[in-house]
């Protein structure tokens, strides 16, 4: 567990860990010139900033790894993950969602996510769009569309979509995608 950590207390630490690494070094208060103590005071103050910056590292390191082991969850979760802007355009979509609809992620960023949905879906995912889009209180969405691939091929998927909003950019909406075709066609043999 990590201790907090207030700026007072952090620097009387560092300066007690930084004097025991220089207690060889210290000089005799009575006996002691001004340069001398200036001196020590400088080497402390160096080993001070020395530790502070092997924690920054670590801490970089952390972040680093925290970083990339989200974008492996994201990139290749089993979900396709879309995020779409309020102009029904995608912003971003993973590595999964690419694969379920056939395309090239370059080539799906800023199109229109309507024009991967089948032409008989289109009008309810606008309607369902607008709605969503609309309201001033996220409240999360979940129904079937079909939805076509990069060979026209129709397939049934499941979305869960819920609207974000933040102070500093307009409202988004993230959407989760799985295709359910087989299980539907499952469904459909029993």
């Amino acid at each position: 567990m990590t201790q907090k950590w207030d700026g007072i207390d952090r620097r009387l630490s560092l300066r007690a860990e930084a004097e025991g690494m220089l207690v060889s070094l210290s000089p005799e208060e009575k006996e002691t010139q001004p340069n001398e103590m200036l001196m020590h005071e400088l080497l402390v103050h160096k080993v001070e900033l020395e530790i502070q910056n092997e924690e920054l590292r670590r801490a970089n390191n952390a972040i680093e790894e925290a970083r990339d082991r989200y974008l492996d969850l994201y990139e290749f979760a089993p979900v396709g993950y879309i995020a779409i802007n309020r102009d029904g355009l995608i912003e971003e979509i993973n590595l999964t969602g690419a694969a379920l609809l056939g395309v090239e992620r370059t080539k799906l960023v800023n199109r229109r996510f309507s024009t991967l949905v089948a032409p008989v879906d289109r009008d309810r995912w606008h309607r369902l769009f607008m709605n969503m889009m609309e309201k001033d209180k996220a409240e999360r969405q979940e129904f079937g569309l079909r939805m076509t691939g990069a060979d026209e091929a129709v397939f049934q998927a499941h979305l869960n979509c819920l609207r974000r909003e933040t102070l500093d950019s307009p409202p988004m909406l993230r959407v989760a995608l799985v295709d359910i075709s087989k299980s539907k066609q499952a469904q459909s043999i029993i």
